[in-house]
């Protein structure tokens, strides 16, 4: 079995790099946006630096948990292939974790730019063993946002998960104070803000490379999404699989 998630999952990433144009937005833009954005205004402030890079590396990687998954499995439902797998005598399971593993890996890849920006333009500081427990607890964080992709590649068409996945992704990304500091963010969304997923993934990555204390609330809200998406991707899951294959 093991050596079918592995095929698996070299397939997806050769797919992934043949096509790179999702791990080319999930890695550029935060990239960018640190050049224009963090570089000039915080870049001096080793605090400040270390957070925001924090933030736009959750931001790639939640764009490849959400987005890049969501569409990926809406996709493989449309085509013969994915049907025909499940025939066969391992079932989709291979396939499936090679999916999540191929997932992480663009997750991880897309954090590569910022953390060069961060470490030539920046004075942002970090320990090697906080760097690690950054890279784990952003592994960690991204769980609920694929199973929110899970959830949408299962209930959707590939045009239509498109656009939800994306109509989803920048509002939470906002919500959450991934582009812009918690404590600037207008009065309303700062109120909202503790209860979204994003926010709570955030403060996870803020206290493992800052040092920072995170938020209760936002904790356990983060802890409430993932049960509940979870929840919905199974139901996802055996719906689609009822309505097929039954």
């Amino acid at each position: 079995m093991s050596s079918l998630i592995a095929a698996h999952t070299r397939f997806l990433m050769i797919e992934q790099l043949r096509v790179p144009i999702g791990l080319l937005a999930s890695a550029l833009f935060p990239a960018i946006s640190m050049l224009a954005f963090v570089v000039p205004f915080a870049g001096d402030d080793p605090q400040a630096a270390t957070m925001a890079t924090g933030s736009l590396m959750f931001f790639g990687a939640m764009s490849g948990a959400l987005i890049a998954l969501s569409i990926s499995v809406a996709m493989d439902r449309e085509q013969p292939w994915n049907p025909y797998l499940r025939t066969l005598p391992a079932g989709p399971f291979p396939r499936f974790a090679g999916r999540i593993l191929a997932t992480l890996a663009v997750m991880l890849l897309s954090v590569i730019p910022v953390l060069l920006v961060a470490a030539f333009f920046t004075e942002a500081t970090i320990t090697p063993l906080r760097l690690l427990l950054g890279l784990g607890v952003l592994i960690a964080g991204g769980i609920p946002f694929m199973l929110l992709g899970l959830f949408i590649g299962f209930m959707l068409t590939a045009k239509a998960a498109i656009a939800v996945s994306q109509l989803l992704f920048f509002p939470l990304a906002i919500l959450g104070g991934l582009l812009l500091p918690p404590q600037i963010l207008p009065g309303f969304i700062e109120v909202v803000s503790p209860y979204t997923p994003a926010r709570g993934a955030a403060e996870l990555l803020w206290w493992a490379i800052a040092g920072n204390d995170p938020n209760v609330t936002a904790l356990i809200a983060l802890a409430g999404w993932t049960v509940a998406a979870a929840a919905g991707a199974a139901w996802a899951y055996r719906r689609d699989e009822g309505r097929r294959f039954s």
